[in-house]
C-alpha cells in the first residue's frame, strides 16, 4: 500500500480505475436504452431497475467492507478454503435469497396500488429473486476478484475495490435483471 496519502498518489491510483468505470457505466445505459419498451408494458419491471440495480451494488459493497476490513487486519487469505471468505460470501447470497423477494413484492404491490398490473405476482418474484441470486453470486465473484486485484497491485482495498464492485455490479445488475425477464415474461 502507499506510504504516504497524497493528491498525486491517490489520483494515480484510482483516476484510470475511474476512467474504466464511466465507460463500463456508459454501457449500462445503452443496454438499458435497448429494454424501453419492456419496461414501458410491465411496469413493475420498470421499478425493479433501480432497486435490483442498487442492490446489487450493496451487496457488492457490504462484501467488499467486510473482506477490506480482514485484509487490513491480517485475517483473509485467498484460499478457498479461508472460512472468513467462504462465510462473507455464504452470507452475501444469504442476505440476497432473504431480500429480493422482498423487493419483487414491493414491486408488484406499488404496480398494483398505481393501476391494473400487467404481470402476475408470481413473476415479478420470481424475476427478482432470480436476477437477485444471480447477482449476488457475481457480486461475489467481481469482490473477490477487485479486492485481490488491489492486494496484487499493492492498492489500498478501501480505495480501489466498493467504485469497482457497485460500477460493475450497476452493469451487471442490468444485464441480470434482463436476462431474468427474457427466461420469465
Amino acid at each position: 500500500m502507499p506510504s504516504a496519502w497524497t493528491v498525486r498518489s491517490i489520483t494515480r491510483a484510482m483516476l484510470p480505475v475511474l476512467v474504466v468505470l464511466t465507460a463500463i457505466e456508459l454501457g449500462s445505459g445503452l443496454v438499458l436504452d435497448t429494454f424501453e419498451g419492456t419496461l414501458l408494458r410491465y411496469p413493475s419491471l420498470l421499478v425493479l431497475v433501480p432497486v435490483t440495480i442498487g442492490m446489487a451494488g450493496n451487496l457488492g459493497s457490504i462484501l467488499a467492507a467486510r473482506l477490506s476490513t480482514a485484509f487490513h487486519l491480517g485475517l483473509l487469505t485467498f484460499d478457498p478454503t479461508d472460512d472468513q471468505l467462504a462465510g462473507n460470501a455464504v452470507a452475501t447470497v444469504g442476505l440476497a435469497v432473504t431480500v429480493f423477494p422482498f423487493v419483487g413484492a414491493g414491486a408488484w404491490l406499488l404496480q398494483w396500488l398505481l393501476s391494473e398490473p400487467a404481470l402476475a405476482f408470481g413473476t415479478v418474484v420470481l424475476v427478482a429473486l432470480t436476477s437477485g441470486v444471480a447477482l449476488a453470486v457475481l457480486a461475489v465473484l467481481v469482490t473477490l476478484t477487485a479486492t485481490y486485484a488491489a492486494y496484487h497491485f499493492e492498492l489500498d482495498p478501501d480505495d480501489v475495490v466498493i467504485p469497482v464492485v457497485t460500477n460493475v455490479c450497476d452493469v451487471l445488475g442490468v444485464l441480470v435483471l434482463f436476462g431474468a425477464v427474457r427466461l420469465f415474461v
